[in-house]
């Protein structure tokens, strides 16, 4: 048990609406634009004001749903979620929302996060008599709110979620309200929206634009809004801390068209590629970036060098993300299927290599080996982030130090590891600036835990795994 509730690190997308008719379809358009947060399973949860239905499975939203399901899910209200999970973590069972049903009334759950002591509260509430239907730390919140079934609903939200240490995003809906709830350092992002009279609620703000919905504000850390018939109000179930957002949401996760705490994930991108060209200048014929996320800061890398921006690489559109399968063997087999290099575009060229990160190492190897054979004169790979050193514990698939490059090997280990001609990294400096959270104030808003291994938050027990250092809680 221990080792499939730790690999549940989760990077996922929530998508919710109140008070439209087409709650359902508004529901599965949302959720197909954040599928790139995702795509292991997805599920809706509809409410009609008189019970919850849902339909939930593994795959790709339009995998899971057609119009027929879509048609039979009638209600106002509903939640979504797209998820991946590490080993151990999969199944149906641990496909989101959660639904729960009781004689005092429903309730769906739907998390974008990690808890880091869902072990710890796991251990208590089963002590209590509690009985878990599923492996996952989202589950945690569940049991904690039915304790108190005496008190009003809302309250044993509020009193259940300062217990709740890590990084979550929370959607609950009942028959009728629609909570969302963000930990108190808004380490996940998640907004608030508008159209046609109803609410809507995203990880990320692209999904307002592909249903047309208006972005109102970010959802601030440690808050509780409240969505019903009434309308909107928020409550500050916690002191809120310094934001600490994560910094891969910026440099990878989101897509280019979100918002994240105000920035625009394009603009953030370019200006971590013209910071990159400014710290790691290169004498080259050419720059390209690996399909889609490294996009934007090969583009700003291109402008700063002045280097001729080409499509040396193309991405196959089929095929998802390399980083979020579940397995090793499917990320190498998934690098050959996903891209291509262009070889009138790099046969006899020096060519830089911009990508987001390196994470394990094997899809940068594989890559240069393609511009290789396809006849590139020199490979120099340029990472607009710092190396990644530390495991995540809030919800990205790298749990272990073990499966980090960077934590055992120098730059230029890495360099000869993955078969470039140069390799360097942006500074985490750089990548603050980039960003538009200069280190030089006095809080970035930024989680840098991978690059630093400071955690902005206890790191308990039962999260790591045995040979790990971190400072721990128990």
């Amino acid at each position: 048990m221990f080792a499939e509730i730790r690999g549940l690190n989760e990077e996922c997308g929530l998508f919710g609406v109140w008070g439209h008719k087409d709650a359902s379809h508004l529901t599965y358009y949302g959720l197909h634009s954040m599928q790139h947060r995702g795509q292991e399973g997805t599920g809706i949860v509809v409410s009609d004001q008189q019970q919850l239905k849902q339909k939930k499975g593994l795959g790709l939203v339009t995998e899971v749903f057609n119009e027929q399901i879509l048609n039979e899910l009638t209600g106002d209200a509903a939640i979504g979620h797209v998820r991946y999970s590490t080993a151990g973590g999969g199944g149906y069972e641990n496909v989101q929302p959660f639904l729960f049903h009781s004689q005092t009334g429903s309730l769906a759950l739907a998390h974008n996060g990690n808890l880091v002591n869902a072990m710890a509260l796991r251990k208590q509430l089963e002590g209590d008599g509690s009985i878990f239907q599923t492996t996952s730390d989202t589950e945690v919140l569940a049991h904690l709110v039915k304790k108190s079934n005496y008190l009003p609903l809302e309250v044993r939200i509020k009193n259940s979620l300062p217990l709740l240490k890590g990084a979550f995003a929370f959607l609950i809906m009942t028959e009728n309200e629609l909570y969302a709830a963000l930990d108190p350092l808004g380490m996940r992002p998640l907004s608030l929206g508008k159209m046609d009279g109803a609410w809507v609620v995203a990880s990320e703000t692209c999904a307002f634009d592909v249903v047309g919905a208006e972005y109102v504000r970010e959802i601030e850390p440690g808050e509780l809004v409240i969505i019903d018939q009434h309308g909107v109000r928020s409550e500050q179930y916690i002191t809120k801390e310094e934001r600490a957002i994560c910094s891969m949401e910026y440099v990878y996760f989101a897509r280019p068209d979100s918002n994240v705490d105000g920035i625009n994930i394009h603009s953030a991108r370019k200006a971590l590629g013209k910071q990159l060209a400014k710290e790691a200048p290169i004498e080259a014929d050419v720059v390209t970036g690996v399909p889609d996320s490294s996009i934007s800061a090969a583009i700003g890398f291109a402008e700063e060098s002045h280097i001729p921006y080409e499509l040396g690489l193309i991405k196959n559109r089929y095929v998802g993300r390399t980083f979020i399968k579940p397995s090793q063997e499917l990320r190498e087999k998934g690098v050959q299927m996903k891209l291509s290099p262009v070889r009138k575009i790099v046969e006899g060229k020096r060519v830089v290599m911009v990508d987001d990160s390196i994470v394990r190492g094997t899809t940068s190897r594989r890559i240069v080996n393609m511009l290789r054979e396809a006849g590139a004169k020199e490979v120099h790979v340029r990472i607009s982030s710092p190396p990644i050193t530390h495991p995540c514990y809030y919800g990205i698939d790298t749990s272990s130090s073990e499966e980090l490059i960077a934590s055992w090997n120098s730059v230029e280990e890495i360099r000869q590891i993955i078969g470039a001609d140069s390799l360097r990294f942006l500074s985490i400096d750089g990548m603050l600036e980039g960003i538009g959270r200069p280190s030089l104030m006095k809080n970035c808003g930024q989680c840098l835990a991978c690059f630093t291994g400071k955690y902005p938050t206890e790191i308990y027990k039962d999260t790591v795994r045995p040979h790990e250092k971190v400072g721990l809680t128990y």
